[in-house]
């Protein structure tokens, strides 16, 4: 008879070596005792001990801070590795055998007076977002720029995979990866998760349970959630994947480069006005990307799931105001509707012109 066998929540965390510290803060911790030790038997003949513990516990302290520290779940020591790398590291780190792209025309509406060579001069205007406007099918209009796609993908537990599962994970995005012939973007964003909907059905559902045990356990985790709420700022995580398509022809010669459909578009007046079946052409592209992606990432245990109209306009108001302490919400009213009552379906975005 086989037997249950608990599986740890904290399944990444490093192992314990002594005295519940890892081998990366024993390593810390030891390397810094034995340096001011032998600092202490270089100069205790010479300097007196009050000043070398001047020196010293500074020193130590740091030592201590860095190893036994955390911060987003993550040690100081690597923290302060990833900001010495980051000040160290190029300011551009740009990957393309094939040229430079032209940045997109709502960037370059931005600098002014730029010359080789020469410090860039911010354009006093109002910044212009690329995002147009978002169709009723769910598409991004970003203008000369092009049109695109979002869509929700879902995680997997690479920790809990065995090593043989997690090559085939790998395996599979690489697939997907290699398949690729257009620019896309893989955006992990974080927002202000809102428990209020789960509180309130919880309390509306309590009286039908038919046990009173279970009445008493839902009101007892429904004031437990809005304790939380109150007491924690609490984030959820969202992985988008973002396609775009420029509006341009496509043809044999240029389909294979990935950035061809940006190095033509300095060439394309500003005022480019595109024709109806052009438009047709680059949202039929754009689904079937999304179509492939749902296929070759469907094995891997991720879903790929396009973003309404409603829903893809509340991402781009977080993206624009991530402090907001009103959640968005594809059931708020837009810019275009008009608020005639204070009523929860005024609210809803119901205009009245």
């Amino acid at each position: 008879m086989t037997q249950p066998v608990r599986i740890p929540s904290d399944v990444d965390r490093e192992d314990t070596v002594l005295a519940n510290l890892t081998a990366r803060q024993l390593l810390i911790l030891t390397v810094t005792g034995i340096v001011l030790y032998g600092l202490w038997s270089l100069t205790r003949l010479t300097v007196p001990i009050a000043v070398f513990l001047i020196v010293a516990l500074p020193l130590a302290a740091t030592a201590a801070l860095l190893a036994l520290g955390r911060r987003d779940g993550l040690s100081l020591d690597r923290l302060a590795l990833a900001a010495v790398r980051q000040h160290l590291a190029p300011s551009y780190r740009i990957t393309a055998p094939e040229g430079l792209p032209q940045p997109p025309a709502w960037i370059q509406a931005r600098v002014v007076g730029h010359e080789p060579g020469q410090p860039r001069t911010p354009s006093s205007a109002a910044p212009q977002l690329p995002a147009k406007e978002v169709t009723e099918t769910g598409l991004v209009d970003l203008g000369a720029d092009g049109l695109a796609v979002l869509a929700v993908c879902g995680t997997v537990n690479f920790a809990l995979r065995t090593p043989a599962e997690q090559e085939a994970l790998i395996s599979g995005f690489g697939s997907y990866l290699h398949s690729l012939t257009a620019p896309l973007q893989i955006l992990v964003r974080a927002e202000r998760l809102d428990l209020s909907a789960q509180i309130a059905q919880l309390r509306e559902c309590a009286d039908q349970l038919p046990h009173p045990g279970l009445e008493t356990a839902a009101r007892e985790h429904a004031e437990h959630l809005q304790q939380l709420a109150h007491e924690a700022n609490l984030l959820q995580r969202q992985v988008l994947l973002v396609l775009r398509e420029p509006l341009r022809s496509v043809s044999p010669a240029d389909s294979s480069s990935p950035f061809s459909g940006l190095t033509s578009r300095a060439s394309r007046p500003r005022d480019f006005a595109p024709s109806e079946g052009l438009r047709r052409s680059v949202e039929t592209r754009l689904v079937r990307r999304l179509a492939e992606a749902s296929e070759l990432l469907g094995p891997a245990g991720i879903a790929v799931t396009p973003l309404d109209s409603a829903r893809a306009t509340a991402v781009l108001a977080t993206a624009c105001n991530p402090d907001s302490l009103v959640p968005p919400s594809p059931a708020l009213a837009t810019a275009h509707d008009v608020i005639t009552g204070t009523t929860r379906q005024h609210w809803e975005g119901v205009g009245s012109q």
